[in-house]
């Protein structure tokens, strides 16, 4: 059937919408998955890495040697999707990751258990993690390579902020299925059986993100005569080290206070499941309230700036949270706003987090440069996060070590970030967008 030219003209402009919702979606299955992984590590523990005889904490610590081995597989998957990416288009790799992210989300939900396969089942898990890993390091770069190109001009802060609003939307899908769970269920029935459910559905959203994705156009910026013309960019590897420590607080404290902190709550405060689940629902919380207006003033004043409010934060409040989580005089209300606030501040920094990528790299190296520089800080300082500060905590009896794990990271991401500025063009496309508005 042949288009009319209104038809193509409303087409058009739902493109940049219907990328939105193809990039997040997949986003939001990649740390949905994250996050379920983090919330249930105790029951993991339990069902894969403590055979009969070992202690809950050697558990744990193999619990998170696991969550930390696919990090370190995510810079190998943004190097190999990252680099087809850049050389076929966006679409066709967006594709293919969300399909291997779908799948090897949904066999953790049919896994035996130690108690059923002995030693493969922690093996089985951790070649699954693995998969994981590479998907999840080409997703990070295709997405936010294609939001950024269809954004209209003046809004690429707030249409990469989509990226981590909806790591924010993940974690809170994957805590709120597993608060529902353990709320309905006994802990019996949940340690048995019941935690395989949030990682089985994995596949209707992996449907409706391969829906979207196999209906989407490549970018507009990628189709350009003198973008495909050039086959390959080398990627400047001295922008990727500084991109990556302008990120690596955003990694840390992110970790640590949105996901870690039920682990760390119950190992160390000895918080009960749900009560430390509940705390972190509200963590994110403040995560996603400050995520899309951080990118929006970030198109007016800049992505430096915005980023550097929140990483001094972290440095200046990090210890001071903790402290008032640890004090037992501490009203519910007082924590829950702490809790909140701590999720803001590390807001501040993921919103103008995926734009500031961006624009630091070429388009034929976009996607293999923002792929590795946001992978390599996220396989160091996020995905080790919850075994370095687990394993801190139970040998050194130090309750602080999470503040100063968030805060020491935070600081190393504002000396990079008052360093060379390399490209910022967001506060200049957002004068120059307002003003062709009128």
């Amino acid at each position: 059937m042949k288009l009319t030219f209104e038809d193509r003209a409303v087409r058009e402009r739902n493109r940049p919408l219907r990328a939105l919702a193809a990039g997040s979606v997949g986003n939001f299955i990649e740390w949905y998955e994250f996050g379920v992984y983090g919330y249930v590590a105790t029951v993991v523990a339990e069902r894969f890495f403590t055979p009969a005889g070992g202690s809950a904490a050697e558990g744990l610590v193999r619990t998170y040697a696991s969550f930390g081995l696919a990090f370190f597989f995510r810079p190998l998957g943004a190097a190999l999707f990252g680099r087809l990416a850049d050389r076929l288009g966006r679409r066709p790799v967006l594709i293919l990751v969300v399909a291997l992210m779908t799948g090897a989300t949904a066999l953790i939900g049919v896994l035996p258990t130690y108690a059923q396969a002995g030693a493969l089942a922690p093996w089985l898990l951790t070649f699954l993690r693995v998969v994981q890993g590479l998907s999840a390091g080409g997703e990070f770069g295709g997405a936010v390579a294609m939001l950024t190109e269809f954004a209209p001009p003046g809004r690429r802060g707030l249409y990469g902020a989509w990226q981590s609003f909806t790591v924010a939307l993940g974690l809170l899908g994957g805590a709120g299925v597993a608060v529902g769970l353990s709320t309905l269920l006994t802990a019996d029935q949940f340690g048995s059986w019941g935690w395989r459910l949030p990682f089985l559905l994995a596949l209707p959203l992996g449907a409706l993100a391969l829906w979207l994705r196999i209906g989407l156009d490549e970018t507009p910026e990628f189709r350009e005569p003198a973008v495909a013309a050039v086959r390959s960019v080398r990627v400047p590897v001295r922008a990727v080290a500084l991109a990556g420590a302008r990120v690596m607080g955003w990694s840390a404290a992110g970790y640590t206070f949105l996901v870690v902190l039920p682990s760390y709550l119950q190992a160390a405060l000895h918080t009960g499941f749900r009560a430390a689940l509940l705390a972190t629902v509200v963590a994110n919380l403040g995560f996603a309230a400050a995520i899309l207006p951080a990118g929006m003033l970030s198109d007016r004043v800049g992505r430096r700036p915005v980023m550097l409010a929140g990483a001094g934060l972290v440095v200046l409040l990090a210890l001071p949270l903790l402290h008032l989580l640890q004090d037992p005089g501490a009203s519910a209300a007082v924590r829950g706003a702490a809790l909140f606030g701590a999720g803001a501040v590390v807001g501040l920094m993921a919103g103008p987090g995926p734009a500031l990528l961006a624009e630091m790299f070429p388009a034929r190296a976009r996607c293999t440069g923002l792929g590795l520089a946001y992978a390599l800080s996220n396989a160091v300082f996020s995905g080790c996060a919850g075994l370095i500060i687990t394993e801190a905590v139970q040998r050194t009896g130090n309750l602080d070590v999470p503040g100063y794990y968030a805060a020491a990271t935070c600081a190393v991401s504002v000396l990079a970030l008052l360093g060379p500025q390399r490209t910022e063009p967001g506060r200049k496309a957002g004068r120059e967008a307002r003003r062709e508005a009128g």
